[in-house]
């Protein structure tokens, strides 16, 4: 599975001169808890989680006006929107983040989360676990004749 076929929802994108409260507002009335920074409406320079806003900013005395790009992360962890879903495992390993930012060339396409991974994951083991959990329940199928060699 490519990594654009997992996305659940689009990436929401604040210039880098927006104000923390901007952002916070930003991430209540679209309902997210992550936004990508951009600059010139498309290449990702940064990101900034919800959690960012409460221990960069809120927990530090920043000034609700501070420029969003004081509190964001760098640099982005990217994956592109075709490579194959399963590399994000390394990306996430090897980098240490809970979020990638998916992108198409250099225009930002979505986010993909560890979250994201987690509950495709439980319903692959779940498809796996029904023959194993029917078989354990009803019993062995025999076959209805015999089998031949």
């Amino acid at each position: 599975m490519k990594v654009r076929e997992a996305l659940r929802r689009s990436a929401v994108a604040v210039a880098p001169d927006h104000t923390v409260r901007t952002a916070a507002q930003v991430m209540r009335s679209t309902g997210v808890g992550t936004l990508v920074i951009v600059d010139d409406g498309t290449a990702p320079l940064g990101i900034v989680t919800d959690r960012d806003l409460v221990t960069r900013s809120l927990a530090a005395d920043a000034p609700p006006d501070a420029r969003i790009d004081s509190v964001m992360s760098t640099p982005v962890v990217t994956v592109s929107a075709d490579a194959e879903l399963h590399s994000c495992y390394g990306l996430f390993r090897v980098n240490g983040v809970r979020r990638l930012v998916v992108v198409d060339g250099s225009a930002v396409v979505g986010i993909v989360s560890i979250d994201d991974l987690l509950v495709d994951l439980a319903a692959d083991l779940g498809d796996l676990a029904r023959p194993v959990t029917a078989e354990t329940v009803f019993g062995q199928h025999d076959a209805v004749v015999p089998a031949t060699v």
